[in-house]
């Protein structure tokens, strides 16, 4: 492996239905890890570039039904494109570790398994905008719908389109990243996200050690 390879930032995505605690759970991963020494950003998606940003407001407000699901993939992949040429890249190259709330599984969950867009469709929007570029760790948090849409709507803030949405969405979601996990073992940990905050980020601290050999 050469000097440029192992200057290389990292990329974690957190993953999970709504609730599921991914924001709370960044900020104290970013924090954990400089502490450690390692330089991090938290960011998350849609946004998390000025552009992205833009198309953010666009997905979350309004009426559910404001879009279809292959209207809401193709602006999902648009803001990616923005986060990852003007963020999550030219970070990961000055050997910036990148923790991302929501990252190509959240399309695939919401737009494709909740949505109906077929995989293979998504997959060719992911390669068209960014390569086999993957996250170097995912962690999916895992938590009853019921439970997630109670401590979404707890939070400041209004609703989003996505909260919204039905029953049925939501349990098709839960499926839909419990799958993933399931799929890609060797890039993906599945953490119990009912417990409280500290519980969970002990976990999420365990998954990090282990997969990605940092003292955090």
């Amino acid at each position: 492996m050469g000097q440029e390879a192992l200057r290389r930032g990292k990329l974690i995505t957190l993953e999970g239905g709504e609730g599921a605690g991914k924001s709370t759970q960044l900020r104290l991963l970013v924090d954990a890890l400089g502490r450690a020494g390692v330089k991090a950003l938290g960011t998350r998606e849609p946004g998390g570039a000025s552009g992205a940003e833009a198309i953010r407001a666009l997905l979350v407000e309004g009426d559910p039904a404001r879009w279809d699901a292959v209207s809401e993939a193709l602006l999902m992949v648009a803001a990616r494109r923005s986060h990852l040429t003007e963020t999550v890249w030219p970070a990961l190259e000055a050997g910036t570790w990148v923790v991302c709330d929501r990252f190509l599984d959240s399309t695939e969950a919401y737009q494709g398994v909740a949505g109906g867009v077929p995989r293979a469709e998504l997959e060719a929007l992911h390669r068209m905008i960014a390569g086999d570029f993957m996250p170097d760790l995912t962690v999916i948090f895992d938590l009853p719908p019921d439970l997630g849409l109670q401590r979404a709507k707890a939070r400041a803030g209004a609703e989003t389109r996505f909260e919204r949405k039905g029953r049925a969405f939501h349990d098709k979601l839960r499926q839909g990243f419990l799958a993933i996990a399931k799929r890609e073992p060797q890039r993906c940990v599945t953490i119990d996200a009912t417990g409280d905050v500290d519980a969970v980020h002990r976990a999420v601290l365990a998954a990090v050690r282990e997969r990605l050999k940092v003292k955090v």
